[in-house]
């Protein structure tokens, strides 16, 4: 690695290692000393219950007349209706020993869910940061009489916290000194019945937080400074660091287990490919679960050169290997019984002298040989082998993850949801439950046999793409192709998800400031949670 890169990656592990501390106390919110207190209001209320109740009260006006402190005038005055993430701030003058109130909306009582309490910590969490808060303090929205689970409660508090004030300032000039952080957020429960759940809620969302907060650094990171080599030794580090196993191969090592789609999309690079395992259990016991991430560090189209208009924004075509990286990252912190494996083909997709062409001919891992099209198709040929590579291990079920096609953006809208696709009745059914827990939008799309008719080529066993019409699913059959064997047609429960639409966050909204979204991450941990 060149000095500059080992610059950047001393910046980059200074970055990461520069997380929120997370503590949860048995208190009353309004006595605890903070630079914020955070307390929750629904809409339509017409006076404030709970924590924030006890802050009314204590902000009360001076004859004591109950219902009159400053949250109830608000109300009363219509400048607060408690409409989901609305936000107030309100000055205690010396009141109780936080100098501020950060009062945030939950919406209709009716309509609150999980993602909606990560919603309101994280705006919440947000403002107290842009207000230069270092200390913020605050409640468990929803677990009280709410009827949420107490533990995922507090796991979306702390998760809404931790995503929504997520900063990348690695390359900034003047780096991490001039950024404002919150460095201490504390989740007060009074129920003294409740603290042991908080407390594990608030851990687990720490570390999910963590691995989503370390795919979006991942791909937000200039290509420049993570090539495959520099990914793979991040890769390293990481397992170290989270306990779990790291396997990598490398060039040689690829070519001698014939991954045809890896060495073929590499070869126009001046970067070699590289090839990652990750195992959550690395004395290899357990039937695991498969977590195959498309890994292109940066793709230009290769021969068939993409638009340059946009391109830039090709640093995030490795957000589907981003998404297992820091799954694995969360699953080996929280120390889950079962075994996860995440593999990671990595590359560089350039049209140098030696790249591959449109019309070449290439042999796959499994023996299929494939007639090239397109050679801006080629995150299916990284991903094809990966996933007849997935077979040595007789998975319980495979999800494969990747920005794959402009036509699944063009199908469910940017930054609106993901496709998926897959062999598996039940277990496209556990992956959706997965994404609706933790708010991850997901849409199931069908796997026709006629989009496998279209890649039926003259000259090989199969071409990696066909016209532009249903490129969505035309990928979504080729990959399929890799699950499946002559003798057993569906060799392992198997799904892909396509997203492509799912990279960058424009606006800054709920928990999702602008740049990478790290979107996979907390589903893919809550389908190994839920395989316990």
């Amino acid at each position: 690695m060149s000095r500059a890169a080992q610059d950047a990656e001393f910046r980059f592990n200074r970055m990461m290692n520069s997380r929120m501390k997370i503590r949860v106390v048995q208190k009353q919110i309004q006595a605890l000393p903070a630079d914020a207190v955070i307390v929750n209001l629904f809409e339509g209320a017409d006076m404030p219950t709970g924590a924030a109740g006890a802050v009314d009260a204590a902000l009360g006006a001076t004859d004591g007349i109950p219902g009159d402190g400053a949250i109830s005038r608000l109300i009363r005055l219509g400048d607060f209706t408690g409409k989901h993430n609305e936000v107030a701030v309100l000055y205690t003058n010396g009141l109780i020993p936080s100098p501020r109130v950060i009062l945030v909306g939950l919406g209709r009582k009716e309509h609150l869910t999980l993602d909606r309490v990560r919603q309101a910590s994280g705006v919440a969490a947000r403002k107290a940061r842009d207000l230069g808060c270092r200390r913020v303090a605050g409640v468990v929205h929803g677990g009280g009489m709410s009827g949420l689970d107490a533990r995922a409660a507090a796991q979306a508090v702390v998760e809404g916290a931790l995503l929504a004030t997520y900063q990348f300032r690695e390359f900034k000039s003047d780096g991490a000194a001039q950024a404002r952080n919150i460095d201490d957020f504390t989740l007060v429960e009074f129920n003294l019945s409740r603290i042991q759940a908080v407390s594990r809620g608030a851990r687990e969302g720490e570390l999910i937080a963590g691995g989503v907060n370390t795919a979006r650094t991942l791909i937000n990171r200039p290509p420049n400074h993570l090539n495959p080599a520099a990914l793979a030794a991040w890769c390293e580090e990481m397992a170290a660091r989270a306990h779990i196993g790291c396997t990598v191969y490398n060039e040689r090592e690829i070519a001698e287990n014939r991954m045809g789609g890896l060495l073929a999309v590499a070869q126009g690079s001046a970067n070699a490919p590289r090839f990652v395992i990750l195992d959550s259990k690395p004395d290899g016991r357990g039937q695991p679960l498969v977590f195959v991430g498309k890994g292109v560090t940066f793709d230009t189209g290769g021969i068939s050169l993409k638009d340059p208009a946009g391109m830039e924004n090709m640093k995030a075509d490795m957000g589907g290997a981003a998404a297992v990286i820091g799954a694995l990252q969360a699953i080996g912190e929280l120390e889950l019984p079962g075994r996860a494996i995440g593999l990671v083909p990595l590359v560089e997709n350039m049209p140098g002298g030696q790249a591959f062409r449109p019309s070449d001919v290439i042999t796959m891992m499994n023996g299929t040989t494939v007639e090239i099209i397109s050679t801006d198709a080629e995150g299916r040929l990284i991903l094809a082998d990966a996933l007849h590579y997935a077979k040595r291990y007789e998975p319980r079920g495979v999800v494969d993850l990747a920005t794959l096609t402009g036509a699944s953006v063009i199908a469910l809208g940017e930054g609106v949801a993901a496709s998926l696709f897959s062999n598996s009745e039940p277990w496209a059914e556990l992956i959706l439950r997965s994404a609706r827990h933790c708010g991850e939008r997901l849409w199931r799309m069908p796997l026709y046999n006629e989009y496998g008719e279209k890649l039926k080529s003259d000259v090989a066993d199969i071409r990696n793409t066909a016209a532009r019409n249903a490129g969505v699913g035309i990928s979504a059959w080729f990959l399929k192709r890799f699950v499946e064997t002559e003798r057993n047609k569906e060799a392992y429960r198997w799904a892909h998800i396509d997203m492509a639409s799912m990279m960058f966050n424009t606006d800054t909204k709920g928990y999702q400031p602008r740049g990478a979204m790290g979107y996979g991450v907390r589903t893919l941990v809550e389908l190994a949670r839920s395989q316990e």
